[in-house]
């Protein structure tokens, strides 16, 4: 009888200066990226920029043009050495999740533990089943689960055989928005649960904060920055950075001490990121969590446009200055277009770069 296989769990996942292409046409490039035991990774980006190529890449589907893939210091992929996909211990969940509908629900997370026992393969899926919300389900087929269901199957079939990593591929894209927001928390508990560390990759920054403990932020083939969720939102290393990630505006500002920028909000105190000298110019990052809707507030903002969001209104206000600017208020707060309000600041994270010129 043959045992069931002990778990495996990832050390060290490493890309080092990877290059990947087509008809030697590179596609990535330069990029480096570093997972460890336990972490949630994400690639994350717009249309386009190269993370689903770079992800086919980790999982052997394409080859390398330079640089060295390595998985607990073995080489997976340099320009000269492949390890096949089926050898390197990593599973997959596509975007279109590919269950079988010929298999029910119990063969198609068996399907990958063909050289397991039949009492550690049924041992196996009905933990499974359970863990992923579906006990009982075994009997049935795909075509009879919601989305959501198929893709919590999904995870199941690929977490299946203990994978050290699983790559997942924009795997929430189908579902509607309230689906994902439920079901992204729990994908992210389970993996935890199961010890797999894994890389997300998506164009949804809500999915990378909820899902990832490292986000890469990808342009154009390029890995620009890699932090965690919270140093990739406040600390940003580039207009695009800065951009890409959340809602935000850019004002003129100028420094005017080591702690301290003056712009249309008025003298602005907080910690400084870019080590920018007194007198400097430069263009400050305002979110909408900066400027806040405060009654008791002197400074004034005139309503040009707003969101209703449940919790909150979004609004954008225009200063005195004439540029215009979001703002957060609570959804208790129903004020109308063209309606002036007070204005607070709370901005302690000065994200600034320097001033472009028209």
């Amino acid at each position: 009888m043959t045992a069931m296989p002990p778990s495996k769990m990832l050390k060290e996942l490493k890309l080092t200066d990877i290059c990947v292409g087509y008809q030697d046409t590179p596609v990535v490039q330069d990029a480096n990226f570093r997972l460890v035991e336990g972490q949630i990774g994400c690639l994350l980006g717009p249309s386009g920029c190269g993370k689903s190529t770079l992800l086919r890449a980790i999982a052997g589907f394409e080859p390398l043009m330079d640089g060295e893939i390595t998985l607990d210091n073995d080489v997976l992929s340099s320009k000269s050495h492949v390890v096949s996909p089926e050898k390197r211990s990593i599973g997959m969940v596509f975007q279109d999740i590919a269950l079988f509908p010929h298999l029910t629900i119990y063969d198609n997370i068996a399907f990958g533990l063909k050289d397991w026992s039949k009492s550690d393969v049924k041992a196996r899926v009905e933990y499974l089943l359970g863990l992923v919300g579906l006990a009982g389900f075994g009997a049935r087929y795909p075509s009879s689960l919601s989305g959501g269901q198929q893709q919590r199957v999904a995870l199941a079939r690929a977490i299946a055989p203990r994978p050290k990593l699983l790559l997942m591929d924009e795997p929430f894209s189908g579902l509607d928005a309230k689906l994902r927001e439920e079901l992204v928390p729990d994908i992210r508990a389970i993996l935890l649960h199961e010890k797999v560390s894994a890389i997300l990759v998506t164009h949804d920054q809500a999915e990378a904060f909820a899902m990832a403990d490292q986000v890469a932020i990808m342009e154009a083939g390029k890995i620009l920055q890699v932090g965690t969720p919270y140093q990739i939102y406040h600390e940003p290393i580039s207009r695009f950075v800065a951009m890409f990630i959340g809602q935000g505006d850019f004002l003129p500002a100028v420094v005017c001490g080591p702690d301290c920028v003056h712009s249309d909000l008025g003298n602005i105190r907080g910690e400084l990121h870019h080590g920018f000298e007194t007198g400097a110019k430069v263009d400050l990052l305002v979110r909408p969590d900066d400027v806040l809707h405060d009654d008791d507030s002197e400074f004034k903002g005139l309503i040009v446009s707003k969101w209703f969001r449940g919790s909150y209104f979004l609004y954008r206000v225009k200063l005195p200055s004439g540029k215009v600017i979001y703002c957060f208020a609570s959804s208790h707060h129903n004020h109308s277009i063209g309606q002036e309000i007070g204005l607070s600041v709370d901005l302690d994270h000065l994200v600034m770069f320097p001033t472009i010129s028209e």
